[in-house]
């Protein structure tokens, strides 16, 4: 039997601290997985659900964007996977009963966690003006009502249309062809808050915004650096494919401020061995300074100038650009700076420099501990300057592996959502459509909180996520979407996005990746792209948690039929009946989705190309690879103040709360806690378990709080701070974001501690 929501919301307030593990998974894991699938689904619901995840002809784990390996296990999830499912095909049921017992107001007293351990939504539910609860409406007149507003609007520059990464590449593709008929271009994504620097950096560089490697590469890696990255917590499965790598020979450098239980050593629950000793993963663990990769890489580019065989120098003469401007400044790199900027001692630096003079196939991994700093492009711009000068780029082995967060994140810029599309794409737009689209760059995440604060946007449609806790700066985000006319969200599940409205809100339930999708011509299937670019497609087979809900698909091709109207000659109705005719519209359009029903068809899918690493060609400007000499930066922070990076706790899925532990970081029962180093602790006067208020501080001189924090004395780098979001959101500036990419700089938050403003 599954288990009824909470009534009320847990208590917080005395969370319990013991030493963190050293290991990651193992028989813990499982029984973790199997207790949540109980929880939510009952014991034969989640035995049939969970067999059928990351299956050839099952459905693609709502969570993660790690790729299936081609031999797969009956069980081939993890536990953060088996949770994703869990909440998914949950049995419980957000109905409007549930509504009318709740105000608004309620609601918006209630912690993200209580919210999503509701359940799932099931009758599309309409807030009007002035109202204080939801009411149930029909789907025609849900439409009718976003029509009324958008077309009602002195510019469609005044719409946002919000993408989470959860969204299939047909609901993608049908979704920005939709806005793009309406005449914007405002289609900001989770990317912009997570990988948009990798995707600046690498497209500068390299000429592709993905990542370049394949799970085989991994495998076959004589190196592999993971930085800024949590796999243990956010990306499970990649630890089978580093234990692979090991068993093959591989060494592993590990860099990052905090020691990861994932990363010391995997106990593989799908192994006699793992559910023992398990496999030690790291050789070498840098424990740098928040903030301090981009000096460690150029001084290891240095010293690799200085080695007698650092340089492939055939490789850099016949595929690269700028070798002699970078190498000019490069030579410039200073051990003092370096140590000051990394707080690693020089017998690490130069450990690791031997491990990549001995290493001809390099692999570097990472994830937002490089992406979501001021100087997060430069950064990844001297990560691939590394891999240039190894010739690690288009060889068997080696290559760039930013590690995506979220399931179909990837395929959904491949599909065009983007604000600032590339004009081939609007041109193969308009060829198969046979209409102008808008060629101006529109809103990213960013700029779009800006423009509801500012009122020069007033419609926000968000296709899945929880943009208000993803948000940086969380009072100015939530005041922001109060300022608009109308919000509305097509949601799985309850969560803030829906409490913080304009004056007028829709929530509008979709199907999940778990049930099944029965459209005018039968059974569909969607499809995903994973970190790695293989495309592969993704069948539900539970029945859908309620007779009132609509595909992603449908919904998108309803409400363009309902604001176009006349104005748009797409086949609409075709689209939502039969999903083969998006895919065959989607490979006129989309390089390397020609024939594009024929190979999905195929089980596991297919590889999208990717000419660096499969020709070693780089559709640069100047035609190579380039390298890039950008000048070193890193965080600077005053006397008596910490640098604070926001993370997720092992019982989280970016915003999804699943429960109140972080057994990994040893933490049981709260999430309002900070870690910091004993000493840096101690020389601030706060003993462990004592309660601070967090205050960022910023150019604007606003003091940013998140209040009663217990203080966890934990082996972090000194000078630097970890706390959860999105409960610290609330302390990133709107305009603290990474230079190019504009992503957030939540990596990097100049944070103070003081005594709490309240008992």
């Amino acid at each position: 039997m599954a288990s009824k929501p909470p009534q009320s919301d847990p208590v917080q307030d005395v969370p319990e601290v013991s030493p963190p593990p050293h290991s990651a998974a193992g028989l813990p894991g499982i029984g973790h997985s199997l207790r949540t699938a109980q929880q939510q689904m009952g014991v034969r619901r989640a035995a049939l659900t969970l067999l059928r995840v990351n299956q050839k002809d099952g459905f693609d784990c709502p969570g993660c964007a790690w790729p299936e390996p081609e031999h797969r296990h009956a069980a081939e999830f993890c536990e953060n996977g088996a949770k994703a499912v869990a909440e998914e095909a949950t049995l419980r049921r957000v109905t409007p009963a549930f509504f009318a017992e709740h105000s608004v107001a309620d609601l918006a007293e209630r912690s993200g966690y209580w919210l999503g351990q509701q359940g799932r939504l099931t009758h599309p539910m309409y807030l009007p003006a002035g109202a204080e609860h939801y009411e149930p409406v029909s789907w025609d007149r849900a439409f009718a009502i976003v029509a009324e507003e958008l077309n009602a609007l002195g510019s469609p520059d005044e719409a946002v249309f919000y993408t989470s990464g959860r969204t299939s590449n047909e609901a993608a593709f049908l979704y920005q062809l939709f806005v793009r008929e309406f005449g914007t271009n405002n289609l900001p994504d989770c990317s912009n808050m997570c990988h948009e620097s990798s995707g600046s950096a690498l497209t500068e560089t390299l000429g592709v915004g993905k990542g370049s490697v394949l799970l085989e590469d991994l495998y076959r890696a004589d190196l592999i650096i993971v930085a800024g990255q949590n796999p243990g917590t956010n990306h499970p499965r990649m630890l089978t494919a580093l234990e692979k790598a090991k068993a093959s020979g591989a060494r592993i450098i590990t860099v990052n401020p905090l020691p990861e239980a994932g990363m010391e050593r995997f106990k593989n629950p799908q192994t006699p061995k793992g559910l023992t000793r398990g496999t030690a993963l790291t050789d070498l663990f840098l424990q740098i300074r928040i903030g301090g990769d981009q000096a460690l890489f150029r001084l290891l580019n240095r010293l690799l100038l200085d080695a007698e065989d650092g340089v492939d120098r055939e490789f850099v003469r016949e595929h690269t650009h700028g070798y002699e401007e970078f190498a000019a400044v490069a030579r410039s790199a200073d051990w003092d700076e370096t140590l000051a900027a990394t707080g690693l001692e020089r017998s690490a630096i130069e450990e690791a420099l031997r491990m990549v003079l001995a290493s001809r196939r390099t692999v570097v991994c990472w994830a937002m501990g490089l992406t979501q700093h001021k100087h997060s492009v430069p950064t990844i711009r001297e990560v691939v300057n590394l891999l240039l000068l190894r010739g690690a780029i288009g060889r068997p082995g080696a290559g760039v592996c930013p590690v995506r967060g979220h399931s179909n994140v990837q395929g959904d810029r491949t599909m065009g959502i983007f604000e600032r599309p590339a004009p081939a794409f609007l041109d193969a737009l308009e060829r198969e459509f046979g209409f102008a689209p808008p060629r101006a760059h529109g809103y990213d995440v960013v700029r779009a909180i800006r423009a509801l604060r500012d009122g020069d946007a007033k419609v926000f449609l968000a296709m899945g996520g929880n943009f208000v806790s993803a948000s940086p700066d969380t009072e100015v985000t939530e005041a922001a979407m109060r300022r608009a006319r109308l919000t509305v969200h097509v949601s799985t599940k309850l969560n803030r996005s829906h409490v913080v409205t304009g004056a007028r809100a829709l929530v509008l339930p979709t199907l999940g990746r778990t049930e099944r999708d029965l459209q005018a011509h039968g059974e569909q299937f969607v499809t995903v792209e994973d970190s790695m670019g293989m495309v592969h497609a993704s069948r539900g087979r539970l029945a859908p948690a309620g007779p009132e809900l609509l595909s992603e698909p449908a919904i998108v091709c309803r409400l363009a039929r309902a604001v176009l109207g006349g104005r748009s000659s797409t086949p609409w109705e075709e689209f939502a009946g039969d999903y083969a005719t998006v895919r065959d519209r989607i490979a006129r359009v989309v390089p390397g989705f020609e024939d594009f029903n024929a190979r999905i068809a195929r089980p596991g899918g297919f590889t999208l190309p990717h000419a660096p690493r499969d020709e070693r060609r780089f559709p640069t400007a100047t035609g190579k690879a380039n390298f890039t000499a950008a000048p070193v930066e890193y965080p600077r922070v005053p006397a008596g103040r910490l640098l604070l990076q926001t993370l997720r706790s092992h019982d989280q899925y970016n915003t999804t709360v699943y429960g109140l532990d972080d057994r990994y970081r040893g933490i049981k029962n709260g999430r309002r806690v900070v870690l910091v180093h004993p000493e840096d602790a101690r020389a601030l006067g706060f003993a462990d378990g004592a309660y601070v208020d967090l205050v960022s501080e910023w150019r604007d001189g606003v003091d940013r709080r998140a209040a009663g924090f217990r203080v966890v004395h934990y082996p972090t780098a000194r000078g630097c701070a970890a706390a959860y979001y999105p409960e610290t959101n609330v302390l990133v500036p709107l305009d603290s974001t990474a230079d190019t990419s504009n992503t957030p700089a939540s990596k990097s938050v100049v944070v103070r501690l003081e005594a709490p403003t309240t008992a």
